[in-house]
């Protein structure tokens, strides 16, 4: 049985950095409905390898591979009291468990990215499962125009 050499380029890259993977998140950032982005606005998006302890032991994570991202803040219902010192809202994607997600199953980085990104992004929107679908489902795939 004849082997096919399949590596590709692969034998000189590494895991994605910080940087490269908030390049990647910026791209699909780019990509989404630009009414998503526009009521988007206001969020700071940051990238860290995982969640903080507060975080592990708030949501009672078993390992620190079990949560991809994270919403922080206020939602948009909830965003109209007089209460004030409040930070702002920001969504964390966190590196390591995504990439430990994308080496698990059958999908691109960028698409992963992008649908964590949109969930994290429905947080703040307060939008059901069924919105983000649809909203995922117009994304289109960087680079060739066609739907994910």
């Amino acid at each position: 049985m004849a082997r096919v050499d399949q590596s590709d380029d692969w034998r000189e890259r590494h895991a994605p950095t910080i940087s490269t993977f908030e390049s990647l998140t910026l791209e699909a950032y780019g990509h989404l409905p630009e009414e998503f982005r526009a009521l988007a606005s206001d969020l700071i998006i940051e990238i860290e390898d995982f969640p903080t302890d507060d975080v592990f032991e708030d949501m009672a994570l078993e390992t620190p591979f079990d949560l991809l991202g994270l919403f922080e803040g206020r939602g948009i219902g909830e965003r109209f009291s007089m209460e004030s010192g409040t930070l702002p809202n920001r969504i964390i994607l966190y590196r390591r468990p995504i990439l430990d997600y994308w080496a698990e199953n059958d999908e691109t980085l960028g698409d992963i990215i992008t649908h964590v990104l949109i969930h994290e992004i429905g947080h703040h929107f307060g939008l059901s499962d069924d919105d983000m679908e649809r909203i995922e489902a117009s994304v289109e795939h960087v680079g060739d125009g066609s739907p994910t």
